[in-house]
């Protein structure tokens, strides 16, 4: 029997990968019907992939289909924000609780290094968003709950689609960073309450600067 050839990834999860972009990118507005036609002569693909994309994009919640209608970017209503800035809360508390108490004096070191990589972006929103996002999801990984990882992974990508109107509004960036500094400070302690407080307090500022 002949060895089957895989190929690394399929085409439609490039394709996934090129319209999640452009939707963080906001190339894709909220909102905004998704030409596939257009799309698919653009990539040079057929419908199939693409719309094996969508479905994708779909179960990630940053594609709304609609009978008849097609595919759109989905539009965050207030509620949806506050749902998953509910949900993140209390998923990575937990998580960063976990991490204070269990975490080596390497892993706090490898954090304390992410946060000065955070200080010095501050000047730089796009980078800053950057380097927040992966202390959050170091943190995740040190807590080692790939269940959780999961759906913060899934909820972090439905967060971006009002992220430009939320952290990089005016004094965010600073409020975000003193933040930040609060939670390394409860984690340097070893203080699983504090450290679990302060990524409460952390997201409750975010959410009040998104809505």
């Amino acid at each position: 029997m002949s060895a089957i050839t895989l190929t690394p990834k399929a085409l439609y999860e490039e394709v996934a990968e090129q319209l999640r972009q452009r939707i963080f990118r906001r190339e894709l507005e909220p909102g905004s019907w998704i030409d596939e036609l257009k799309i698919a002569e653009e990539f040079g693909i057929s419908r199939t992939p693409l719309r094996e994309a969508l479905k994708v994009l779909a179960a990630e919640g940053l594609v709304t289909m609609k009978v008849r209608r097609g595919a759109y970017v989905t539009e965050m209503s207030e509620k949806d924000l506050r749902d998953v800035y509910h949900l993140l809360s209390l998923l990575e508390s937990d998580a960063a609780g976990v991490v204070a108490e269990r975490a080596t004096d390497a892993q706090i070191e490898s954090l304390q290094d992410l946060h000065a990589e955070l200080e010095a972006a501050m000047a730089d929103r796009e980078k800053f968003f950057a380097v927040n996002e992966r202390f959050h999801m170091q943190v995740l990984e040190m807590a080692d709950n790939r269940w959780r990882s999961q759906m913060v992974a899934d909820l972090r990508k439905v967060m971006k689609l009002n992220r430009h109107n939320s952290l990089f509004k005016q004094g965010r960036i600073a409020d975000s960073l003193a933040e930040h500094r609060a939670i390394l400070a409860a984690l340097t302690a070893r203080d699983p309450e504090g450290t679990r407080k302060a990524m409460q307090e952390h997201f409750a500022q975010g959410l009040q600067a998104a809505t």
